[in-house]
């Protein structure tokens, strides 16, 4: 196991330089609609011949997450001569539909996350015995070989998780509250257990709505409310956070808030110490490196990690202390 982790930080590692590559124009969530990307011509363009990769993901619209992947995916499909079509839907079944659409257009490659693994079992078949080749990312990194894709770009949810809880036990912290925005969502419930597991203290589980931030106020404040001993709320998304700020000053708790992710107000928070630590699983290095795999298996039969290891991404703490080396990034709309 950890060998596999080495060889997969190192091939991480050697594409890390091409993942530099300047991203194109901002974007928003897909929601159910296809948009075709990656057109424009850039310096270093790629001369082989055009090919389509479908990129279909579980984002919930408004989640500036995935905005961070399609523009790491843009810059890949730019530099590759890639005609990339994204679309998404958080609603397994919907993303499953939306798989089965890219397979009956015949496109030459598909990304996809793997939320709900089971949703993708017959998609992700389907797509093999069609001849197109899938890769995972983001989510499903411990289902990916078993749905059968050719590899995978992301952080080991679990492993990230226990970091998290060993870095609160050096903080001192006694109580924690991991809120979790779908309940299900397999990356997500692994980064909760690992926190589970590499944290000492005691450690509560809260299921709020997501999609509802009014409703994530308001129950995470109730919950505040009712345990004064909660001294961490650690959110596993940068919107999250931000509304969990909100809910400490409604309760008067004195809890801190850490979080999984970034997004640029969410470094803003790292730099004025409302959030104490976010963990960065580098969505826009996702997305470039699950397009750019593709074009490389097509045009040399290329695939990173050997089809046993994943490509690793993340962990990467960010803290006050290393923050401003992020934040230009984060301006950029990259980070």
């Amino acid at each position: 196991m950890h060998g596999h982790r080495r060889a997969a930080a190192a091939l991480t590692a050697t594409v890390l330089v091409g993942a530099l590559f300047a991203a194109g124009c901002s974007s928003s969530s897909g929601g159910k609609k296809s948009a075709e990307e990656g057109g424009a011509a850039s310096a270093g363009k790629a001369t082989t011949p055009r090919m389509t990769v479908a990129m279909v993901t579980h984002a919930a619209p408004g989640d500036t997450f995935w905005d961070l992947v399609r523009k790491g995916a843009q810059a890949a499909a730019a530099k590759d001569n890639v005609r990339l079509v994204y679309s998404s839907d958080p609603s397994a079944g919907n993303q499953a539909n939306l798989v089965q659409n890219a397979i009956d257009q015949k496109v030459d490659g598909i990304a996809l996350t793997a939320a709900k693994p089971d949703a993708m079992k017959d998609v992700v078949a389907k797509a093999k015995s069609a001849g197109i080749p899938v890769v995972g990312f983001n989510s499903g990194v411990s289902d990916w070989k078993k749905l059968g894709m050719l590899e995978y770009f992301g952080q080991d949810e679990n492993i990230a998780g226990q970091a998290f809880g060993q870095r609160l036990n050096q903080l001192g912290t006694k109580h924690a509250l991991c809120v979790v925005q779908e309940q299900g969502q397999v990356a997500l419930e692994a980064r909760c257990a690992g926190l589970k597991k590499g944290f000492s203290g005691k450690t509560d589980i809260l299921y709020v709505n997501g999609t509802d931030m009014p409703s994530v106020k308001s129950t995470i404040t109730a919950k505040l409310s009712q345990d004064s001993s909660i001294d961490q709320v650690v959110t596993l998304g940068a919107p999250i956070a931000l509304t969990a700020i909100q809910s400490l000053s409604d309760s008067g708790s004195k809890a801190k808030v850490a979080t999984f992710d970034l997004n640029q107000q969410l470094v803003k928070a790292v730099q004025d110490g409302s959030v104490e630590f976010a963990v960065d699983q580098q969505p826009y290095l996702q997305g470039y490196l699950a397009v750019d795999s593709l074009w490389l298996y097509k045009t040399n039969g290329n695939f990173s990690g050997g089809g046993t290891a994943p490509v690793l991404t993340g962990p990467a703490f960010i803290t006050k202390d290393n923050v401003d080396a992020v934040a230009k990034f984060a301006a950029n709309g990259t980070r």
